[in-house]
């Protein structure tokens, strides 16, 4: 008998999670030679998430469900997730039902029947998500690619079902600052992509804003890279070349032509922009120091209030 663990992380999902319950448990019913169980994480939910969790375990005794002390974020229940989970396949899916679970047993068979250690849903449309939100995702995989060396392809989220050897692969991963979709690339395994397309939330809001995105980009670019340094210091020898350029051109200009150089305006734009560019690459640097530090403190990824 092969054991799947469902793994759910959860943040204010009242009015999703009975939905998410209903369908999954429907499409994973029919999996043959499989024990399916839900891991649910509530990322120190504030609305009735854990109640409803607590009427799903009573209910059924293959739901099972963790809680943090507060709100840790996503990866951290992901992680926790992982961490606790003890089926032979792991699956990660959204409470919003936007992973569809008719994708399980084609996920499944993937694994079991075709020998793949990992099979990932890729979303081939966004409907549903703004022009700028769309836009700006498809300009943050181009960058990352490109930066990282690494594929991670636009439309590859979280949604993917994964072996043992690669979950525990996962977990040998102990950073605190941690991005799971660069992990994901980072520890390999051959994965089977399934596409399909991008639908509405069942029900409740996002909790993704372009604030909370654009901090998730920058977490995975600098956790996963370190061209942000190296253009740094490629921009720091440019300017430097340009800087002894305009110096010889102002000397010879005065030396051999006779020619009258007042270019104070010039020199204090050049000066504010040469300030800016060393604050820009100072704040760079300064993002890698701070994730050190943050990783030298040993601090615990998540902390656990109650689970059952």
């Amino acid at each position: 008998m092969t054991k799947l663990t469902i793994i759910v992380p959860c943040y204010n999902e009242e009015e999703a999670l009975p939905l998410f319950y209903r369908e999954t448990k429907k499409a994973v019913a029919g999996l043959p030679d499989a024990e399916t169980e839900f891991l649910f994480v509530d990322d120190g939910s504030r609305d009735r998430t854990l109640q409803i969790l607590k009427s799903l375990a009573a209910c059924d005794p293959f739901c099972h469900y963790i809680t943090f002390s507060r709100n840790f974020g996503k990866e951290a229940a992901m992680y926790a997730g992982l961490q606790a989970a003890d089926g032979d396949y792991c699956v990660f899916m959204d409470a919003d039902l936007q992973h569809p679970p008719t994708l399980l047993p084609q996920m499944y068979s993937a694994l079991k029947d075709e020998g793949f250690d990992c099979c990932a849903g890729k979303r081939v449309t966004r409907d549903g998500e703004g022009v700028l939100r769309n836009f700006l995702s498809r300009c943050f995989y181009r960058v990352i690619r490109r930066l990282s060396r690494m594929n991670m392809e636009d439309g590859a989220g979280d949604f993917r079902m994964m072996s043992r050897r690669m979950v525990d692969s996962i977990l040998s991963c102990r950073e605190y600052n941690r991005y799971m979709k660069g992990i994901f690339s980072f520890v390999g395994f051959e994965t089977k992509w399934i596409p399909f397309e991008n639908t509405a939330r069942a029900a409740g809001s996002t909790k993704w804003n372009l604030k909370s995105l654009f901090r998730y980009a920058i977490d995975g670019i600098f956790s996963f890279s370190t061209a942000p340094v190296t253009l740094s210091g490629a921009a720091g020898v440019l300017l430097f070349l340009i800087s002894l350029l305009l110096g010889l051109g102002t000397a010879v200009s005065s030396l051999f032509f006779g020619r009258d150089v007042s270019g104070w305006t010039a020199v204090i734009c050049l000066t504010l922009f040469l300030n800016g560019i060393q604050l820009l690459f100072l704040s760079i640097l300064g993002e890698y120091v701070s994730k050190n530090y943050m990783e030298s403190k040993g601090r615990p990824v998540y902390i656990i209030k109650e689970k059952r």
